[in-house]
């Protein structure tokens, strides 16, 4: 048995996954982020007693380390860490724009170029693109939407986007078929437990110690008045 625990807080609906090497055996998710803490803690508890599986059990595990809500991504990290040091298991960290790009591209699976986009609040997103072979096409980043934003990429190519910062963008390019805005889940749970497994087989692990969000610009917030 190759059991791995995975573990998605980053953005909107954190997820929970328990997978024996690709495939999924039980997923928990929760769609309000003010819940996040709380839901993750007793999701993995539950999702191993529903599958009978005991912690020790555990091969490795796997956890979006960012970008997103900065909350969800030490929260997602923090359990994931305590866990693989508890265990003394290997941790496997993504990139959430990845992802959510692979599970685009599984459920579009046409010759195109893919876009993650993240709300970031006002007019920012956190933003890549990729080909259908996950090649980085435009690397993570944060960006100010504008009119002009991919024009170049979009005068070449057909481009389909997914996640939270596309209402945004639709707003200002309208001209876009609405067919290549994916309005379903960011993360497929089945897509997510294949990457890991794949992750896995390549022996793709960090050092539980040193593992670092992925955050891309800093996090600011305002003073209180004194």
């Amino acid at each position: 048995m190759n059991f791995i625990l995975n573990i998605h807080a980053a953005t909107e609906n954190a997820i929970v996954n328990l997978c024996d090497g690709p495939q999924v055996l039980n997923t928990l998710e929760n769609s309000d982020p003010k819940q996040h803490a709380t839901f993750l803690h007793v999701a993995i508890n539950q999702i191993l007693l529903d599958a009978h599986i005991q912690a020790k059990e555990l091969c490795a595990i796997g956890v979006t380390a960012g970008p997103g809500s900065y909350t969800g991504i030490r929260v997602g990290l923090a359990s994931a860490k305590g866990l693989c040091f508890a265990l003394n298991i290997p941790l496997i960290t993504f990139n959430t724009l990845e992802v959510m790009a692979l599970s685009l591209i599984e459920n579009v699976k046409k010759e195109s170029l893919y876009c993650s986009m993240i709300d970031a609040r006002r007019m920012e997103v956190f933003t890549s693109i990729y080909d259908r072979n996950l090649k980085e096409i435009i690397p993570p980043s944060a960006i100010v939407l504008e009119e002009n934003s991919f024009k170049d990429l979009l005068s070449r190519h057909s481009i389909y986007f997914t996640g939270s910062g596309i209402e945004k963008f639709k707003k200002l390019n309208p001209e876009i078929p609405k067919s290549n805005f994916f309005n379903g889940p960011a993360i497929s749970t089945k897509t997510f437990g294949a990457f890991s497994w794949k992750q896995f087989q390549e022996k793709k692990f960090v050092n539980a110690a040193n593992a670092s969000a992925i955050y891309i610009k800093e996090f600011h917030t305002i003073e209180k008045n004194k």
